[in-house]
C-alpha cells in the first residue's frame, strides 16, 4: 500500500465485497498512506443484494442465518442485517475520520431492475451510510435504456447520489451502456475492459483486457468533459488481470495531465 500510494492518489478496495473488513485493517490503510490519499470501498455483497457465502459473515452471526452455503439479504433476519450494516460501516470509520474515505461503491446485481422498490433501496443505502458517501453502479440494462435513462439520472441528481459510469462489454445480461453523467459533485468512472470472456467465472478471463492508446486518448477527452460537470472525478481501472489496470491508469493519468502521444 505504501508503494502504491507513491504512484496513485486513489484506490478502490474490492476485497470488502467478498468479506467485510476489520476496523484494524482500515486503521492500517489509514496509517500507511499519506494525507490526501483516497479509498473507495466496495460494499459487502450482502448489502448489495448479491449471494453471500455464510462463511464470509461475522462468525457470531453465521448460526443465525439459514443453513445454506450462500444467503441473500432477503434470507437474513432483520436483526442480523442490522448488525452487518453497523459493523461494516463502523470498520470504515477510521478512514472517514481521517478524510480518506471517498465513497462506498454499491454495485447492484443484474437482477436489480429500475423500479420503485429498488429506487427506495438506493435511498435507504444512502441514508444508512450517511455521513459516509455512497456511489451506485447498475448492472441491469433497464436503468440506462432509452425509456428510463433520463429518469434514472434525474432521480440520482435529485437525491445527490453519485452515478458510476462504466465502460464494459456490451450484449450481456449485465451490460449497461457507457453513459457519462455527473449526478453529484463527485463523478465516478469504472473501466472494466472488453474481454470476450466476460461471462467467465474466472476473474482473470473476465477482466483480461488491456486498453490501447487510441481508446485511452478517446476516453481522456470524454473524462475531461465529465470533470467539467463535477467538483471531483474518480477514475478506476478494474481490468485487474496481470498489471493491466496499473498500466492503463498510469497512462490515463499522464494523458489527463497533458502528456503527448505515447512513443511507439
Amino acid at each position: 500500500m505504501r508503494f502504491y500510494a507513491t504512484q496513485f492518489s486513489l484506490v478502490e478496495v474490492d476485497s470488502t465485497y467478498y468479506a467485510p473488513p476489520a476496523e484494524q485493517t482500515a486503521r492500517l490503510w489509514r496509517d500507511r498512506t499519506p494525507d490526501g490519499f483516497t479509498f473507495n470501498v466496495k460494499a459487502f455483497s450482502l448489502l448489495t443484494q448479491h449471494p453471500t457465502r455464510v462463511a464470509a459473515l461475522y462468525k457470531d452471526l453465521r448460526g443465525l442465518v439459514p443453513d445454506k452455503q450462500s444467503v441473500y439479504l432477503k434470507d437474513v433476519p432483520d436483526h442480523v442485517a442490522e448488525e452487518v450494516w453497523e459493523r461494516f460501516l463502523s470498520a470504515l470509520w477510521p478512514l472517514y475520520e481521517a478524510g480518506k474515505l471517498g465513497a462506498v461503491l454499491f454495485q447492484f446485481p443484474r437482477w436489480f431492475p429500475f423500479g420503485e422498490r429498488n429506487r427506495a433501496y438506493v435511498l435507504e443505502v444512502k441514508e444508512r451510510c450517511a455521513p459516509v458517501r455512497v456511489c451506485v453502479e447498475f448492472r441491469h440494462h433497464s436503468w440506462l435504456n432509452e425509456d428510463n435513462r433520463d429518469a434514472t439520472l434525474e432521480f440520482l441528481a435529485r437525491h445527490d447520489v453519485p452515478y458510476v459510469c462504466v465502460d464494459m462489454p456490451q450484449g450481456h445480461s449485465s451490460s449497461v451502456p457507457p453513459v457519462l453523467a455527473a449526478t453529484s459533485d463527485l463523478a465516478v468512472v469504472r473501466f472494466h475492459g472488453h474481454s470476450p470472456r466476460w461471462d467467465s467465472r474466472n476473474v482473470y478471463d473476465k477482466f483480461a483486457y488491456l486498453y490501447g492508446e487510441e481508446e485511452l486518448q478517446a476516453w481522456a477527452r470524454r473524462l475531461e468533459e465529465l470533470a467539467g460537470d463535477a467538483a471531483m472525478t474518480h477514475v478506476i481501472f478494474n481490468n485487474c488481470c496481470a498489471d493491466h489496470s496499473q498500466r492503463n491508469a498510469a497512462r490515463m493519468a499522464a494523458l489527463l495531465n497533458g502528456a503527448g502521444p505515447a512513443e511507439a
